[in-house]
C-alpha cells in the first residue's frame, strides 16, 4: 500500500501534487495551454527560463494568468538578491498565486525574508523553498521552521549536482543523501515535498523509473518541464485501485475485530493496528482527493 499522504502544516490531506509542471512566463502561448492540462500544479517561471531583459514583461504574463481554480498556481521568484525578486513576490501574492517558489535558498534569513514579503502583501499566499544548494539542504530543519509561511520542499538537482560536481543521472546514487535527508525534514514538520525534474523528457521508460523511485523514497510528486510527462506522473503518485481496495478490507477486517472487542485485527497473514488503519483512511482520502481533482 502507498505510502502516507499527510502533508501541509495542519496535517490535512493536502492538494494533490503528483504532477507540478513549469510554464515558462514569457511565453505566452504556454500560459494559455497550461488552462487545459491535466497536471495538478502550474508553477509560471520567472527565473532560469525568462531572459534578464524580458524579466517585467513576463512578470506582467504571468499575474494576467494567474485565474482561480481548482489547481494551485505557483510562481517560482527570482531570488531577492536581485533586481526583480521583490517585486515578483509582491505582483504574484497579490495576482493571486496559490504560492511563490522561492530558488536557491541557503539559509533560514532567505525563509524569512521571503515569508515577511508575503505577509506584507495582505494575502494568503504559501512560500514553497527550492532545495538546490548545499547550503541549504545540510540546513534544512532550520529551514523548516524558520517562518509560518513556508509549505513545501522542491528539489533542485540539477543546480545541487553541478555544485557538488555530481551525477545526477539515474539511478541518481550521488543524489540519495540529499532526497532522503530533504522528505525526513519535509515530514517532520509537515511540509510538502516534490521530487527534482527529469529532463530527458522524451525517455518514457527513463521518466517511469524516476517517477518510481521517487514515490518510494516519499515523495509527493515530481516537478516536470513538459506536458507529454503529466499522465505519467499522474499516474505513479496515485494510489492505484489495488491500494485502495486493500485500504478498504484493511479498515472493514479492523473494524469488525473490535466489534467483538479486539483491539487488532488479522489480515491475509498479517496484524491490523490502529496505526495501519489510521494510514489506510489517509490514502483512501487521498485518493479521492485526486478523483475530485480529475
Amino acid at each position: 500500500m502507498n505510502q502516507d499522504k499527510t502533508t501541509g502544516a495542519g496535517g490535512a490531506t493536502a492538494h494533490p501534487r503528483r504532477s507540478c509542471l513549469y510554464m515558462p512566463g514569457s511565453n505566452e502561448r504556454a500560459l494559455e495551454k497550461g488552462k487545459t492540462l491535466a497536471a495538478d500544479v502550474l508553477i509560471f517561471d520567472l527565473e532560469d527560463s525568462v531572459a534578464v531583459d524580458a524579466k517585467a514583461g513576463a512578470r506582467d504574463r504571468v499575474c494576467a494568468a494567474l485565474a482561480g481554480g481548482a489547481r494551485e498556481l505557483v510562481v517560482r521568484v527570482n531570488g531577492l538578491d536581485t533586481p526583480w525578486g521583490a517585486d515578483d513576490i509582491a505582483a504574484a501574492a497579490s495576482a493571486g498565486a496559490s504560492a511563490v517558489l522561492l530558488p536557491k535558498v541557503t539559509s533560514a534569513a532567505d525563509i524569512i525574508a521571503a515569508g515577511n514579503a508575503l505577509e506584507g502583501t495582505g494575502t494568503a499566499a504559501r512560500l514553497w523553498a527550492m532545495m538546490e544548494t548545499a547550503r541549504g539542504i545540510l540546513d534544512a530543519p532550520a529551514l523548516a521552521g524558520a517562518h509560518g509561511r513556508l509549505d513545501l520542499f522542491a528539489m533542485g538537482l540539477e543546480d545541487f549536482a553541478k555544485e557538488l560536481h555530481a551525477d545526477n543521472a539515474a539511478p541518481r546514487t550521488a543524489m540519495l543523501y540529499a532526497l532522503e535527508r530533504v522528505v525526513l525534514v519535509a515530514r517532520a514538520f509537515g511540509l510538502g515535498v516534490l521530487d527534482g525534474v527529469y529532463p530527458a523528457f522524451t525517455d518514457d521508460s527513463g521518466f517511469a523509473a524516476a517517477c518510481a523511485q521517487g514515490r518510494a523514497l516519499g515523495f509527493d510528486g515530481k516537478q516536470l518541464i513538459h506536458p507529454r510527462q503529466v499522465a505519467a506522473a499522474n499516474a505513479a503518485f496515485a494510489p492505484s485501485a489495488e491500494d485502495v481496495a486493500e485500504a478498504r478490507r484493511l479498515i472493514a477486517a479492523f473494524d469488525a475485530a473490535r466489534a467483538t472487542g479486539a483491539g487488532v485485527a488479522v489480515l491475509d497473514g498479517k496484524m491490523v493496528e490502529a496505526l495501519h488503519v489510521a494510514t489506510a483512511r489517509t490514502l483512501i482520502a487521498y485518493a479521492e482527493a485526486i478523483a475530485a481533482r480529475d
